[in-house]
């Protein structure tokens, strides 16, 4: 029966919202909950599914490529960086799935997955693969992120084993006051010279990553891998020239970083074909510097699976800086983000970003704005980091409470994860606990299930949403979500929701 008006108001109140059985994307384990690796149900038209998950793309009108679900659903991901300390519990994955996220970027190390060469920690690979586990049961995806930095613990930092790292007894004197300076010692510089170039390390690399991928492979939670976390490489001449680390990054995006991409691809994918593998830039894409990176070609059947995973940090406010909006910190990346994922139709995952804290002004007002300007490039993030510290100190986006750290709310902001038409503008404002998403319906609108998160960050006394455009039809699908069915819609017709407090 058509509904008689094209305006819907539903009230999902606090009680409700804990109360409904858990089938959404944030639900609570229970007994009920299937087994790790089963496939869940194939869902008919119209009914909602249990956890969106990327199958596919499209293109954006203004060319941006979007994950897509199987329903043809364009798919928002959102979460938090996890598992640097490898003190991951099921209580961590339990909290981002409450607090409305539905993604975590996994750090993982080689020199934990194979301490000594050879030799693979089975009790490191079970560990992962119970985070996966977990990471089933509540309904979160997973990118696993094979982590380095400043190559790793040889120079007393994390990520490619002792026994892998060759300095041609070049020295190394770290700097106590700039861990990144690290990189430019000249036993660091060598070190990554040998990863990229010595065969019997490429080849140990390789069977690293594909070991890791034959473990993991299967798990529903999977989203996929980035293959390499701020890959860095040899500056020739004076380190510390701005010309030299362009120069050397571009050689090394378009030279040895491209070969060992290459062959990572093939590592992961002569275990696992389904898994998405995402290429990283250096880190002077954060300066505004394009990326010299070239396509990439995926082994898999089928449609490709890669996409491109940059970090979006201001090098000023990482060196401690309060953000100053006047040096277009924002405009510049925007700028120099957006060719290479356009020329190769790449959804974009930002890996990390948010900086040290967000107590002062500037900080604050540059989360704020960086959130909408993700929304404008990318099809995903993955804030960095998930942990607690008092007053918003550090990384940490929780306060020591376990509340949105001063300054961090814009991480905890109401967002769709799953849109059945073409999203359009998203926005949610603080002081009114006011929530609006617009999209154009297509064909899928009336057949799919738009999912809307509405997290008690946002939302402590549950929300009222407010819906016009389309006849809709609505269903509260878990704790913190809401369904929303639209079988009236005409293809192009605008539809607006919005949601306000319940108080």
């Amino acid at each position: 029966m058509r509904p008689r008006r094209a305006a819907l108001t539903l009230a999902l109140g606090a009680a409700l919202l804990c109360a409904v059985p858990a089938t959404g994307p944030a639900a609570q384990a229970d007994s009920r909950a299937p087994a790790a690796r089963s496939r869940p149900p194939h869902a008919r038209p119209g009914q909602a599914t249990a956890r969106p998950s990327p199958t596919g793309t499209v293109t954006s009108p203004d060319g941006r490529t979007l994950f897509t679900d199987r329903y043809g659903r364009v798919l928002r991901l959102r979460g938090l960086n996890i598992g640097k300390t490898d003190t991951v519990t099921e209580a961590h994955v339990a909290q981002l799935a409450r607090d409305g996220f539905n993604l975590m970027r996994l750090n993982i190390r080689w020199e934990k997955a194979e301490p000594h060469r050879g030799r693979y920690d089975t009790g490191y690979l079970r560990h992962l693969d119970r985070v996966l586990d977990w990471a089933d049961r509540y309904r979160i995806l997973v990118l696993i992120d094979w982590h380095q930095d400043v190559f790793g613990p040889a120079f007393g930092h994390n990520g490619i084993p002792a026994w892998a790292t060759r300095t041609d007894g070049l020295p190394f004197e770290p700097d106590p006051d700039d861990w990144f300076a690290d990189y430019f010692q000249p036993a660091v510089q060598a070190a990554f010279r040998h990863l990229y170039d010595d065969p019997d390390l490429r080849a140990a690399q390789r069977t690293a990553y594909a070991k890791v991928a034959s473990v993991l492979r299967g798990h529903r939670s999977l989203l996929g891998y980035d293959l390499f976390n701020e890959p860095f490489g040899p500056v020739p001449g004076d380190p510390t020239d701005p010309q030299n680390q362009i120069d050397a990054a571009a050689a090394l995006e378009r030279g040895r970083l491209a070969a060992m991409y290459r062959r990572l691809i093939g590592a992961v994918r002569s275990a696992d074909r389904d898994a998405w593998l995402f290429v990283e830039p250096t880190v002077l894409v954060g300066q505004g510097v394009p990326t010299g990176l070239p396509g990439f070609t995926d082994p898999r059947p089928g449609t490709d699976r890669i996409g491109y995973a940059p970090h979006y940090y201001d090098t000023a406010v990482e060196s401690g800086a309060d953000w100053d909006p006047a040096d277009r910190f924002i405009e510049r990346y925007e700028a120099a983000i957006g060719g290479y994922p356009a020329a190769h139709r790449l959804p974009v995952l930002v890996g990390e970003w948010g900086p040290p804290q967000a107590t002062t002004p500037g900080n604050a007002e540059m989360i704020r704005r960086q959130v909408p300007s993700m929304e404008r490039f990318a099809t995903g993030w993955t804030a960095w980091y998930d942990c607690r510290a008092d007053r918003g100190g550090g990384y940490c986006v929780y306060d020591r409470d376990g509340s949105p750290a001063p300054g961090k709310e814009p991480v905890f902001a109401p967002y769709a994860p799953a849109v059945a038409g073409l999203p359009g503008t998203e926005s949610y404002t603080r002081a009114t606990h006011t929530y609006t998403l617009t999209l154009t319906a297509d064909h899928t609108t009336r057949r799919a299930w738009t999912v809307i998160s509405l997290p008690a960050t946002a939302f402590p006394h549950g929300a009222r949403l407010s819906v016009t455009g389309g006849g809709p039809a609505a269903k509260v699908i878990g704790p913190g979500q809401a369904g929303l069915l639209l079988p009236a819609a005409q293809p192009g017709a605008l539809i607006r929701v919005t949601a306000t407090d319940a108080r």
